[in-house]
């Protein structure tokens, strides 16, 4: 979900003028998100060793070089080189550029809508390790939408229960409405915060409204 130093997306990032129109270029960033996902920052990642910026250098195994290889190869081949010798390169680059920007605006859209909005917060590390909770923390920094659509809970495999998503990641995602319930009652019982949109529109709003806030200098 971080983008800097291309968006500003909380109060601790530093801010730079163009930021003040991060509402509205969003666009195209998420698009290519899947790209640079699939073809830098994986390989980011496999070179340093470390899966985070604060994550710790790790050594991989043999096994682990040969799955990230066979699988990086084997993309190659069938989503660039088969359909370029069966339609021509032409063809290819605009499918694969329109398949490639629909799904990373999707995939963005989805995450940030979990945790980018107005109401989540954003724990900083200079606060010191152990100052909060793991399970608060889990429900302040991200948030709910859309949870009575059952059509949207199953085209999105249960991530708009994104604090049940979190709290219970081994739990099967058909469980989570009914896990939603009990953690709202134990957030009411112990004054803790519970973050929910009740529909994907009302949180994209959110977002975009999040977006214009933190672009402006005075924040």
């Amino acid at each position: 979900i971080d983008v800097k130093p291309f968006m500003r997306l909380h109060e601790g990032q530093p801010y730079h003028s163009y930021h003040r129109y991060q509402h509205i270029y969003w666009v195209v960033l998420y698009g290519i998100s899947y790209i640079a996902w699939i073809f830098y920052e994986d390989f980011q990642k496999y070179f340093s060793g470390k899966f985070s910026a604060n994550s710790e250098k790790k050594k991989l195994s043999t096994k682990e070089h040969f799955i990230f290889w066979f699988t990086k190869i084997t993309y190659v081949l069938v989503y660039i080189v088969v359909p370029i010798v069966l339609v021509g390169w032409l063809s290819w680059l605009i499918g694969f550029l329109i398949i490639t920007f629909v799904c990373g605006l999707a995939i963005s859209i989805v995450f940030q809508l979990a945790h980018v909005v107005e109401g989540t917060a954003f724990h900083q590390p200079q606060d010191g390790p152990g100052t909060q909770e793991w399970a608060i923390h889990q429900i302040n920094s991200t948030a709910d939408f859309g949870t009575s659509s059952k059509t949207l809970h199953w085209l999105l495999g249960g991530l708009n229960f994104q604090i049940e998503h979190h709290l219970f990641p081994r739990v099967s995602h058909i469980h989570y409405p009914a896990l939603s319930r009990l953690v709202k009652e134990a957030c009411r019982e112990s004054n803790v915060k519970y973050n929910e949109y009740s529909s994907m529109f009302s949180a994209f709003m959110s977002h975009l409204s999040h977006l214009r806030n933190l672009g402006r200098a005075s924040l």
